[in-house]
């Protein structure tokens, strides 16, 4: 079942053109496929004098975790509770930069592990045949509950 935009910004923290994600392609339990061309945007928020470094990537990943949440959550209304992403690991870029890629962007997660507190992530970014960028990624839920200042 594909998603669209307006159904992203709905669903994750990030709305306007801090969504960078332009459509779910597939999902389930344990995966999503995201697609994107945000990335060649030149009023692009994340870029920095002029240019959109490979590691920006990682908020792709990022999104399409959080849109992974909100699709397994259960209640289609209801948005999920906010993930803070605590940790990546293993990271992989293959090229330096993001806007230099020409085609469209695939973003893939895939769940390793999880529970109501964490989530655990394995992630990749391709466009065509080429893979950009690659990872690990640790979620925490409900980082700020219990907090008192």
């Amino acid at each position: 079942m594909r998603l669209d935009r307006r159904w992203i910004e709905a669903h994750i923290p990030h709305s306007g053109r801090m969504c960078l994600l332009d459509e779910v392609i597939e999902w389930d339990a344990g995966h999503i496929r995201c697609r994107s061309g945000t990335h060649r945007a030149v009023d692009h928020p994340l870029r920095s004098r002029g240019r959109l470094g490979m590691a920006c990537g990682v908020e792709y990943a990022a999104q399409a975790m959080a849109a992974h949440g909100a699709l397994t959550a259960g209640a289609a209304d209801v948005r999920p509770e906010a993930g803070f992403l605590a940790g990546v690991r293993d990271l992989r870029l293959q090229v330096a930069r993001f806007d230099d890629v020409e085609g469209d962007v695939i973003c893939i997660a895939v769940l390793l592990a999880g529970d109501q507190s964490t989530a655990l992530y394995e992630f990749a970014l391709e466009s065509g045949s080429r893979r950009l960028l690659s990872g690990r990624a640790t979620v925490v839920f409900d980082a700020n509950k219990g907090f008192r200042a």
